[in-house]
């Protein structure tokens, strides 16, 4: 599937879906304050990245946007422990010490790191620094994933996001969705798929999809015979009297 982008009516807030992108960055958001200028802030989602995490933070923004310019372009509304609260209450290990403050889930398979250093906003768009860092899953590729938030993210949409990420709630997922380091640590039950699956519904909605796009109709030329009664007729000549 070929990258997919997204944007706000204004052209202030774009989204990216790129499977076809230049590193593990599978959703990537961007928020203008001036569609033309540089970004204000930005969020990234992993590959591996459970999709609630992407829905709740996403439909947080969607939801923000329509209030006005004021609940998705600043990051200073909120104290920054409204995005921790929901990991406190989960009972996640906090530890403060100068550089950051950092949130361990009870199995040690999820976290959270807030740089207390505030990074210059060229670092945070051009490079590997976070202020926000949230991970889960086992060390190593394709089994852990990482979302990231610059500083300037408002801070409402971050915790719309770790709200979801320590909801104890179980999730559907199919059998190859859930990488081999991290299906020791899962509760996992089977149960027999609903007919038509949610994936016969995707594919089913694709080809109607297809199927229901206008087709241009190019009609074959007309090729004359001398003898049929199709036959082109010669063009007439005037001439001047």
């Amino acid at each position: 599937m070929a990258n997919v982008y997204v944007s706000s009516p204004q052209r202030h807030i774009r989204l990216g879906y790129l499977p076809e992108g230049p590193d593990n960055t599978l959703w990537k958001v961007a928020v203008h304050a001036d569609p033309f200028g540089p970004p204000r802030w930005m969020a990234t989602f992993d590959t591996p990245t459970p999709t609630e995490l992407v829905t709740a933070f996403t439909t947080t923004l969607a939801s923000s946007y329509t209030k006005g310019p004021d609940t998705f372009l600043s990051g200073t509304a909120h104290p920054i422990d409204q995005a921790l609260r929901p990991l406190t209450q989960a009972g996640w290990t906090r530890t403060d010490t100068w550089a950051a403050t950092v949130f361990t889930a009870p199995d040690q398979l999820a976290g959270l790191t807030y740089s207390r250093q505030l990074p210059s906003s060229q670092a945070e768009l051009h490079s590997d620094t976070h202020r926000w860092l949230l991970w889960g899953g086992q060390d190593g590729y394709s089994s852990r994933w990482y979302v990231s938030f610059t500083s300037r993210a408002p801070i409402h949409l971050i915790a719309a996001t770790t709200a979801r990420l320590a909801d104890p709630a179980p999730v559907l997922r199919y059998a190859p969705e859930v990488p081999s380091r991290n299906r020791g640590a899962a509760h996992i039950t089977t149960f027999t798929p609903p007919v038509p699956t949610p994936l016969d519904v995707r594919r089913a909605s694709a080809a109607r999809v297809r199927t229901t796009i206008p087709q241009a109709v190019v009609r074959a030329p007309t090729v004359a015979t001398a003898s049929g009664p199709s036959a082109v007729l010669p063009v007439r000549t005037f001439r001047r009297r």
